[in-house]
Formats: structure tokens, C-alpha cells, sequence
């Protein structure tokens, strides 16, 4: 083993197991290790070292275990929530000498692997684990990314015990994503959806206002309000090395899906222009849960179009049904998705702000898809938390700083139809930009 690995013992080596080290030792600290089941190997190292399991090894840095993570069924488990000098901690386990008073790579294991969302639960109206049944909404740690926390605490120790074992640094990184629901509110519809949508502003709603816009930008004398795109692309010198990159909706007509038409050159022109300056990927249709093979034409239509693979996708409306959704991306060929966070809050869903790979539950392995979890998401602040544009700017604000202080990535959601000062987000534009700035 190389001198400079950090080496953990285990009594015996699970899926689960493997992979909360994984999690924790690679993805979070970005550090080689290895695993040993030879409890005189490990004695005889003396380097950097821990041990996880019931009993301490020798005199080595200790993570006593509680059992989650040698086991393989998926059962009802108590977690228990509780705080320590501030911080918050899963699985308590009791003991004389003990370095951490809560199993630590269980509670990574439990926020990483959705293992709440495998069990018996209340769903929303659009099939989605309920919010309100989250652990962290329910004991209050939902805006604050504990894995990244319990991992910066696990390093703390190590170094403590080893002070010459140099972990690589962390790097705090900004991800800006760009659902594109609807790329033009008036502009290449059609005639038959734009006459519909005059006779209803005209008949139902009595919107003259609306109808007198839709004209001035039908006829070329104002832009149309969604058309922000130039605007996003330009913003990004406000956070020079951020990442940008935008999902499209080109679902089939619905009820819930109102997308550009992909066979319009106009969206084909759009797509392949946002295509020249950021990463694309696709927004599956609300209805892919129902009908899987949806995402593959879907994803092959954006492919069509951009002349490349497409590997990116964060579902429409957030609809994640675990493990069904991430099965149907990863048949469709897709490699990294976004859908991890809240529909209807703000947090950290997972409890992590790093990419991570999906962990199959029911099948008990990690696989190759990578999850790229978000912490807030424009609508949510103006449209179910109802707040102020000050007040977005503030939430804003704490969970960059929550980000910030464990070198994480901070990743948010906005919507191009939202960048305007109509239907209520009046004031809006200037808090996007502001917190551009203050994530950069």
C-alpha cells in the first residue's frame, strides 16, 4: 500500500459499507485509501489509520458502528437527531473513550442513499416523496449540508491523530442550471396555440394588457419577456468560473409540459446557439415516470438537434421516484443528473453538496450514475415560500455561506421565464444577479 493511503479497518467489508467510504473518503476529501479486514495488518500500520466497527482496534481513531451498514435489508431504522456543539448528528452509540458519540458513516449512508425514501411514505399530488416526511425538514437541518460537515469533522480527527497525512484540499465551486420550461411566452407557438391564447387572455381572463403585449412582440416591437438567454450568458462574467449549463424541456404537449416545439428551427436555432456556450441536458416530461421510454426519444431529439451525446438531465417538476427514476436515466443512457433537491423548499435533499454516485437500495450497489444535488430553486422562493425579493436574496445568501464554509459546491436552480417582471417576480432580475455575485 502506498505510504501516503489512508488506511481503514472493517470486519467485514459490505456493499453499503464500501461505498459510504467512498462517498465520504473521495468524493468529499478527494484522498486514497484502502480497506482491510486483517485486524493484524492494520495493528502493524503506522500511518495514517481508522478503524469502523462495535470495537476499538489497538489504540487507533475509533468510529463505532451501530450496524446499518452490515446489513442488506431495507427495514424501518431510528435515527435519532441530535445536536453536539452545534452540530447536528445521526445514530447516536454510547461507550467509554469514544471520539464521535453517532456512527458517522451510517448517518452518511442514510442522507446519501435516500434510505427514508425507500420506506413507507406520504406522496404529494405529483407522486413525489412528500417534504414534509423529510428527516431533515422534520428536525431542522434541511439548509445545511451535515455530510459535507461530518466529513470536515472525520478529516479534523485524522489530522489530529496524524498531523503529517495531507488530505488534498477542498475547492468551493458554484453550478448555475437553467430549466427551460417554456422558451417564449408569445414568440414561434404556432397559430393555433397562439389564437388560443389570445381568445383566452380576451375571453376568460379579460387581460388586455396581455393581449396588447403579445401583439407589440408578435409584430416585432418588443422582445419577448422569456427570452433571457443572451442575458443569462452575459451575466456569467458575474461569476467568472462558474458552471453554467441549461436542461430542455421538448416533451410532447400536455397538461404540465409547454414546451418549444422541437421540430421549429427557431428552437432548433436556440438550442444550438445555448449549445456554443454551455452545457446541455434534458428536462424529461412530466409524464416519464408513467411511460420510461419517453426519456430515450426525448434525449434522442435534443441529440438530433446538437449534433451530440447527451449524457445531463434533471427531470420536469422534480418528479423522483426512487429507485424507478434514476433506473429509466440510466437505461437512457443518461450519466449525471440534477433532480436531487426540493420541489417545494430549500435544503440540501441528500444532506451533501458534492456530486455523488446513485446507490441502488433495492439491488444493494452503487452504481455509475452521478447525482448533482441542488440546494434552491428560483420558484420555490417567490412561488411556495411566498417570499419577498429581499428575503429570497437573504436565503440566498445563507446557504451560499453554508456551502462556503465546508469548501462545497453551491448549485441553484433558476428558470428563464422567471429572469422578467411579469406574473409576480417583479424585483427578481436584481436578486439573480445579486447572488451571482455573492457566488462567485
Amino acid at each position: 500500500m502506498h505510504p501516503d493511503m489512508l488506511l481503514v479497518y472493517v470486519p467485514r467489508l459490505t456493499n453499503r459499507l464500501g461505498y459510504t467510504l467512498n462517498v465520504l473518503l473521495k468524493h468529499l476529501l478527494h484522498t486514497d485509501f484502502s480497506i482491510t479486514t486483517d485486524e493484524d495488518y492494520f495493528l502493524r500500520h503506522d500511518d495514517a489509520k481508522f478503524c469502523y466497527g462495535p470495537r476499538r482496534i489497538g489504540d487507533s481513531l475509533h468510529v463505532k458502528s451501530c450496524g446499518l451498514l452490515f446489513g442488506t435489508s431495507i427495514e424501518e431504522q431510528e435515527p435519532r437527531p441530535f445536536q453536539r456543539d452545534g452540530q447536528w448528528m445521526l445514530f447516536p452509540v454510547y461507550g467509554r473513550g469514544l471520539e464521535l458519540p453517532f456512527d458517522l458513516l451510517a448517518a452518511t449512508f442514510y442522507m446519501v442513499s435516500r434510505y427514508e425514501e425507500y420506506l413507507p411514505h406520504r406522496e404529494d399530488e405529483h407522486g413525489r416523496f412528500a417534504t414534509p416526511e423529510h428527516l431533515a425538514v422534520q428536525a431542522g437541518f434541511k439548509d445545511e449540508p451535515v455530510v459535507d460537515q461530518w466529513a470536515c469533522l472525520l478529516k479534523r480527527l485524522i489530522e489530529e491523530r496524524y498531523p503529517d497525512y495531507a488530505f488534498p484540499p477542498r475547492t468551493y465551486r458554484f453550478v448555475q442550471t437553467v430549466d427551460i420550461d417554456a422558451a417564449w411566452r408569445y414568440r414561434h407557438k404556432g397559430v393555433l396555440r397562439t389564437l388560443a391564447g389570445t381568445l383566452r387572455d380576451l375571453v376568460v381572463r379579460r387581460d388586455l394588457a396581455e393581449v396588447r403585449r403579445r401583439c407589440r412582440v408578435l409584430a416585432g416591437r418588443e422582445a419577448d419577456p422569456y427570452d433571457s438567454f443572451d442575458y443569462i450568458i452575459d451575466q456569467r462574467q458575474r461569476a467568472p468560473g462558474s458552471y453554467l449549463l441549461f436542461f430542455c424541456l421538448l416533451a410532447d404537449y400536455g397538461h404540465y409540459d409547454k414546451p418549444a416545439n422541437y421540430l421549429n428551427p427557431h428552437t432548433r436555432e436556440l438550442l444550438q446557439h445555448l449549445g456554443d456556450h454551455a452545457k446541455i441536458g434534458i428536462h424529461p416530461g412530466y409524464g416519464a415516470l408513467e411511460h420510461p421510454h419517453t426519456v430515450d426519444t426525448e434525449t434522442k431529439r435534443l441529440e438530433a438537434i446538437l449534433h451530440r451525446t447527451i449524457v445531463r438531465s434533471r427531470y420536469h417538476f422534480l418528479r423522483l421516484q426512487l429507485p424507478l427514476s434514476y433506473r429509466i436515466l440510466q437505461h437512457a443512457g443518461i450519466r449525471h443528473d440534477y433532480t436531487m433537491g426540493y420541489a417545494d423548499d430549500t435544503g440540501f435533499r441528500a444532506g451533501i453538496s458534492v456530486p455523488f454516485p446513485f446507490y441502488d437500495l433495492e439491488r444493494d450497489h452503487e452504481t455509475e450514475l452521478v447525482l448533482h444535488p441542488f440546494c434552491v430553486m428560483d420558484t420555490v422562493l417567490q412561488r411556495h415560500l411566498r417570499l419577498t425579493p429581499e428575503e429570497g436574496l437573504e436565503r440566498y445568501r445563507a446557504l451560499i455561506n453554508s456551502t462556503r464554509q465546508v469548501d462545497g459546491t453551491f448549485c441553484c436552480v433558476v428558470h428563464n421565464q422567471n429572469l422578467c417582471d411579469l406574473d409576480g417576480w417583479e424585483g427578481w432580475r436584481e436578486v439573480y444577479e445579486q447572488m451571482l455575485d455573492m457566488a462567485k
